[in-house]
Parts: structure tokens; sequence; C-alpha cells
């Protein structure tokens, strides 16, 4: 799978989100009293970013970004820095994954917000690589979810990219998902569809929750573009299953672990799941354990 460069997943409504939290996360700090205490505004510091256990790296590119925001006057965006690991690459422990130079009192201002993020997204990255690897050999695709840290909806979804998963719908628009709630309210799947295709012309693309096979073939004659198959275990999962075309996508939620992710994909020997959706990737990831230290000279 192709990364996206940085700058251009993040773009547009993605890019303002990911700024918005940017700059809350520095203000939630408030002033740093006690770095402005001891370096003079002249002073400036190297500091290094080291990966202190085994981890995929996400999220570098947001270092220039904090830098930015912490510069008090223009003679502070004269900082440098590099990364020394690619986006999805893995780090073992002792690696230089990054490295600073420039202002003191920028640099540690900045260092908590840095550290903050790029380890919540390392952590996503880390364990949807191992979901992924789960999958390898079966062709079903790791789904992540909008079970996201409020806020970070785009940056968690892009660290899932550098661990080898795929997004799903990244807000309410992109897809229109029914729900048991849509549909006990429209009285039917095929009430909640119709409703749906009268109301927006053109119509984005339809994925219907589906508790019981009775809904699956509901959902197929509907014609809908994917069908999610919820909280079904794997041994109900094939009938399930080879009830759905190959025309319409197909995605498995709901109860999924790193242990029972490859019996869900390999439930059915005629029609595997198209994805399996995974929420967990992105709500239960363990940050990673990165830390900054400053450096006697540049390296």
């Amino acid at each position: 799978m192709i990364l996206p460069e940085f700058s251009e997943y993040f773009q547009g409504e993605a890019r303002e989100h990911l700024m918005a939290i940017l700059e809350l996360s520095l203000a939630e700090d408030g002033p740093d009293l006690t770095t402005e205490g001891v370096f003079a505004p002249g002073d400036r510091l190297h500091a290094i970013i080291v990966a202190k256990e085994r981890t995929l790296i996400a999220g570098l590119p947001v270092i220039p970004l904090v830098m930015d925001l912490c510069a008090a006057h223009p003679e502070e965006l004269s900082y440098t820095w590099q990364c020394l690991v690619k986006e999805g690459e893995e780090a073992v422990p002792g690696t230089l994954v990054a490295r600073l130079s420039g202002p003191a009192r920028q640099i540690l201002r900045a260092e908590r917000v840095i550290l903050n993020v790029v380890s919540h997204l390392c952590g996503i990255a880390t364990l949807t690589r191992r979901y992924v690897q789960a999958l390898e050999g079966t062709g079903v695709r790791l789904l992540d979810t909008r079970k996201t840290m409020p806020g970070l909806r785009y940056p968690d979804k892009y660290a899932v990219l550098c661990g080898g998963g795929h997004n799903h719908r990244r807000n309410l628009a992109e897809m229109l998902m029914l729900k048991d709630n849509h549909i006990d309210a429209a009285g039917s799947i095929t009430g909640a569809v119709q409703a749906l295709r009268a109301r927006y012309n053109p119509c984005p693309p339809i994925e219907v929750e589906c508790r019981n096979c009775d809904e699956v073939r509901e959902a197929v004659a509907c014609k809908v573009e994917r069908i999610m198959l919820d909280n079904m275990s794997p041994d109900r999962l094939p009938e399930a299953l080879e009830l759905v075309p190959s025309s319409i996508e197909t995605e498995v939620s709901g109860g999924v672990s790193l242990d029972t992710i490859r019996d869900y994909a390999m439930a059915s020997p005629r029609r595997k799941p198209d994805f399996i959706s995974v929420g967990r990737i992105t709500h239960s990831a363990v940050t990673a354990d990165l830390s900054m230290r400053i450096a006697k000279e540049s390296l």
C-alpha cells in the first residue's frame, strides 16, 4: 500500500481540524514560564527525538507545524528539522527518528505537544500493523471506524494508513450508513434506502448495517453499495456472506479482536468479506514511548 504524502492528506477540512487541535493543545499549556525564566530569547538548542521501544513511525511532519505555532517572533522561524525515519517504517529502541535545531524557547515550548501527538499516532500505526499482519494472505482489507479521539479524527485515520490499514468514511457525509435506529424509524431497510435516494441527488454511497440474514436479503434487493454484517460470529457469517453478490461490498464489524480477526476473514470458503472494521485500532492503541533529548551539538 502506498502511503499518501502528509501534505496531500491534510488539505482542506483535514488541515483545518489538525491545526485547530494543535493550537488548542498549545493553549492548554499556557505560557512556558519555566523556560522563559531560564533561557534568554537568543539562546539556541539542538534536540533529538528517540524511539524508546519498537514502533511504527507516524506523524513526524507535525513537528514543523507545532514549531511554527510556537514562534513568538519572525526570527524564530529560523529553526531547522530533519525526519530520520520515513512514515510507516519501523524504528527499534534507540533509533533517532528526528532532530531539531533552533531557539531554545521555541523547541521547549513545542516539545510536549509534538511528543503527545506523534507518540499517539505511532501507537495507532503500530497496532494497525499487527491487525494487517493477521490478515496477510486472506485478501481482506482492514478498516478503521469513527471511534477516534475527539478532535483527532483525521490524524488518527492518517496513522491507520501508516500502519497499512484503510480508512472508512472520515465523516458522516462521505458515506451514508443506515443503522438500526434509522431502519427502525423508517420502518424497514427498503423504506430507509428509498428515503435517502429521494433526498440526495446524487446520492452518496449507502451502507446498511444488517443484524441477520433476512436483513441481508432486503439490503441486497435494494442494491446498496455495501452491507455491514454486524456482530455476527464466524459460524454465522458464511450464510450471510454468501447471500451477497460480488457487486456489493461486505464489511464485517463488531467483536473482532487480534486473536479472532483471521477467523472472521476465513469464515466462508466461497465469499470472503471485502473489509473487516476494527474500532480498537484507534480507540485502544497504546501510545508509543518516544522522548526528546537535548543534544550538546547538532547531529
